[in-house]
């Protein structure tokens, strides 16, 4: 009995803390494409956990059939590219089962999973929503793989970009654009740049992407 409780308890700690960025909750598993966005962003933020049976409110309403897990399966492997690495533990709560997935942070390789349109694209986890990744951040991503060095010039392109943030906190690309008059491909680049140096950082939302000074870059 004791050990059912601390079980209990472990479920219900979780529940409690609300669906997060490191945290989701599915009343059901119906689609596995759908799930693979998740099974990416996890494994290209910070990791996290999918509790399965679970509603958004909170409420357990447990697994409703083996298929589910089939169905994680089947994300992970045919819809996840590379696969996403995850593992599975079931919790028995007042007679219904919730399935924990936890899905650990992969430091090495980046997973892209399709979008609504089917095309593959590389998904990160922004407090309780996956988004599709922002050019610049794919670009530090693949910087950062193949080790290379950021190369910034202090033209009065990368001036402009550093007074207008200390002037006005954030920026977006296209603001950036028309500040500079300098084409989209050299604008990622910059920005790109400065995230690889810690000088800037980025800010993906749902409705847009916003770059602004890092803490240390202000604090210099």
């Amino acid at each position: 009995m004791p050990t059912v409780r601390k079980k209990e308890n472990h479920i219900q700690n979780l529940i409690a803390e609300g669906e997060h960025q490191m945290l989701d909750f599915k009343f059901e598993i119906s689609d596995s494409k759908r799930i693979a966005r998740s099974l990416a962003a996890f494994a290209n933020t910070d990791g996290g956990r999918l509790l399965v049976g679970v509603k958004d409110n909170g409420a357990i309403a447990g697994v409703r059939s083996d298929e589910e897990i089939h169905m994680i399966q089947a994300a992970a492997k045919m819809y996840c590219q590379p696969q996403v690495d995850y593992t599975t533990e079931e919790w028995e709560i007042n007679g219904k089962t919730v399935l924990e997935v936890t899905i650990p942070q992969d430091k090495h390789r980046k997973h892209k999973a399709p979008d609504n349109q089917g095309d593959y694209k590389y998904f990160v986890r922004v407090k309780d929503e996956n988004l599709v990744a922002d050019n610049v951040l794919i670009k530090v991503w693949k910087a950062d793989k193949l080790a290379r060095p950021a190369k910034i010039a202090f033209t009065d392109t990368e001036t402009l970009l550093l007074h207008h943030l200390s002037q006005h906190e954030k920026i977006t690309l296209q603001e950036f654009r028309e500040l500079t008059h300098i084409n989209k491909r050299k604008a990622e680049a910059i920005l790109a740049d400065f995230i690889i140096v810690g000088t800037i950082e980025i800010v993906q939302t749902s409705q847009n992407t916003l770059f602004q000074l890092s803490t240390a870059a202000k604090n210099q």
